[in-house]
């Protein structure tokens, strides 16, 4: 058994010391901003050939190619199209990978047979510092035994290749976590073949076309079919324990998984749900909170990995929403339990949300004319404080101002109240909150009962009200913020400055692009708002068959 050198990648004779191992046809682990690299000299057919061995990986796995600038492309290469030169300038260095026509300078080994190879541009300094070291291109799969979880630091690699590489170069903790999206560029219509941390979204933006995702990215590849991208074929990303796969709500797959657990099992879940299991029916393991995309990337392996030291013989997890930066991690963790899942809910159940104005009643009744059913947070809010005498008595107790005539709750006098006053809008929400959420629940329950199976709430506060976790996905519904004001004004009869106010008093639109899994712009035309959302049902539907 060789020697593994544990090298730090910021002292730079450390660095240097990586590169000559490499030039010399050696094997180092790199840090990248993704996952730890098993690198090797990507020129060379003999060095590439021991990172299949190291790794114990099938050969007919291809394998990607690491740069350190631009210039280091072009004689990898056939050619690269202008859309690939639009996505390099936007993107890298960066967690994207780009599908060129290879050149004869690289080796079979690395493109299984293929003529095409993929090649990417890591961001981590440390990286691009090691290529630099070496004067050549590396190879650099993730640095674990093959089929294992990705390590994420330098003690998961040394876990797994300690005695079986020369040298492991700690750059510390991955900042991405899951391995870099890769697209492929030989076709007229760019296709990503494995997500990551770029986005469907931001590729469309930059390109200003379509990008299609490979079926492959859904479900499990046929044997013996051949495949285009590292990640794309076999059992990966998995700890020794089988994975089952609960998709749906994280309150639904959360019970579900209470209700399934039996001894020996673990449970991968939300941070939220933590203390909802029992730990000493078996170990449990967090990978983020529900909505936090880019924590369940960073923390995912690292869980599985912490599952695989213990001595359970099945991991329950909660499936992430496969949206955004999301779906990279629901490919991993889908490849994980080997696309074996469960789909507890009757029910699909999309939340609705914006701010006051945005024009989340014109979303839902889209869906409506689409055959859903809307659930109206407010509709059952008004509703509570004239038939809930218990909930009327506490808010008029806690607001003496707001009584009317009858004794019933004087709504606009209310609002001016709370939305002048964040601390006094706290006070109503703990107030109504429990009340609207629980009549919210009981009404899903009885349209899950009645047979319907696409069920929308509109909820000004979905993710402030904890409702999020009732929902399969969210739609976040945006607007610029003069019509916002300018809506507000029309239907409430409020003056611009009261709506301003009201607007301040709500998050800004970078809340909704950082927690929904769909952001639709609403610009006032009501076809178009309809057209984006028909437009963004594929990906709703795609969801619900994971």
């Amino acid at each position: 058994m060789m020697e593994t050198l544990l090298l730090k990648a910021n002292e730079q004779e450390d660095v240097q010391r990586a590169g000559e191992i490499l030039r010399r046809g050696g094997i180092v682990a790199i840090p990248t901003e993704t996952v730890y690299g098993l690198a090797a000299d990507a020129t060379s057919g003999q060095a590439v050939s021991k990172i299949f061995e190291a790794k114990g990986r099938p050969q007919d796995n291809p394998l990607i190619v690491h740069i350190a600038s631009l210039e280091d492309l072009p004689p990898l290469v056939e050619q690269v199209p202008p859309m690939a030169e639009k996505l390099a300038q936007a993107f890298w260095p960066g967690p994207l990978t780009m599908v060129f026509r290879k050149s004869p300078r690289v080796p079979q080994e690395i493109t299984a047979g293929l003529e095409t190879v993929a090649i990417r541009m890591p961001q981590h300094p440390a990286a691009r510092d090691v290529i630099r070291a070496a004067g050549v291109p590396l190879a650099a799969p993730s640095a674990n035994r093959s089929g294992k979880p990705s390590p994420t630091t330098a003690a998961h690699v040394m876990e797994d290749m300690k005695g079986r590489i020369e040298a492991v170069l700690d750059g510390g903790e991955c900042s991405v976590g899951v391995e870099s999206t890769v697209v492929d560029m030989t076709g007229d219509v760019p296709r990503i073949l494995r997500p990551g941390a770029i986005t469907q979204k931001q590729l469309k933006r930059v390109l200003g076309k379509n990008v299609e995702i490979d079926e492959a990215v859904f479900h499990e590849v046929a044997p013996g079919q051949p495949v285009r991208s590292p990640g794309m074929k076999y059992r990966h990303y998995a700890p020794k324990a089988p994975v089952l796969l609960f998709v749906g709500a994280p309150d639904v797959t959360a019970r579900a998984i209470e209700q399934e657990m039996q001894p020996h099992d673990a449970v991968l879940c939300f941070d939220e749900y933590h203390d909802f299991y029992d730990d000493e029916k078996g170990p449990v393991r967090t990978y983020g909170p529900s909505c936090d995309k880019q924590a369940q990337g960073q923390q995912l392996f690292a869980a599985l990995r912490d599952l695989d030291a213990t001595s359970c013989q099945r991991i329950l997890a909660q499936a992430p929403r496969p949206f955004g930066e999301g779906l990279a991690v629901s490919n991993r963790i889908h490849k994980a339990a080997g696309f074996q899942v469960v789909r507890p809910a009757k029910a699909q159940v999309v939340g609705i949300t914006g701010t006051s104005g945005s024009g989340k009643s014109s979303v839902g009744a889209c869906l409506q004319q689409m055959g859903w059913q809307i659930i109206d947070a407010d509709q059952v809010y008004h509703q509570l404080l004239k038939l809930d005498r218990n909930l009327t008595r506490t808010v008029l107790n806690q607001f003496p101002a707001v009584a009317g005539p009858d004794g019933t709750v004087d709504r606009k006098a209310l609002s001016r109240i709370v939305f002048e006053d964040r601390m006094e809008l706290r006070r109503l929400n703990a107030i109504t909150h429990p009340a609207v959420k629980r009549e919210i629940r009981r009404r899903i329950r009885v349209l899950t009962s009645q047979g319907c199976r696409r069920i929308g709430l509109d909820v000004p506060l979905l993710y402030e009200s904890g409702l999020d976790h009732v929902c399969d996905f969210v739609i976040g519904v945006v607007a610029p913020e003069p019509a916002l004001t300018e809506r507000i004004v029309r239907r409430d009869g409020i003056s611009p400055e009261q709506a301003r106010i009201r607007l301040a008093s709500q998050p800004d639109r970078q809340f909704y692009e950082a927690l929904c899994d769909i952001l639709i712009e609403n610009d006032g035309d009501e076809e178009a708002l309809c057209r984006n959302l028909k437009e963004s049902l594929p990906q709703m539907e795609e969801a619900e068959k994971k």
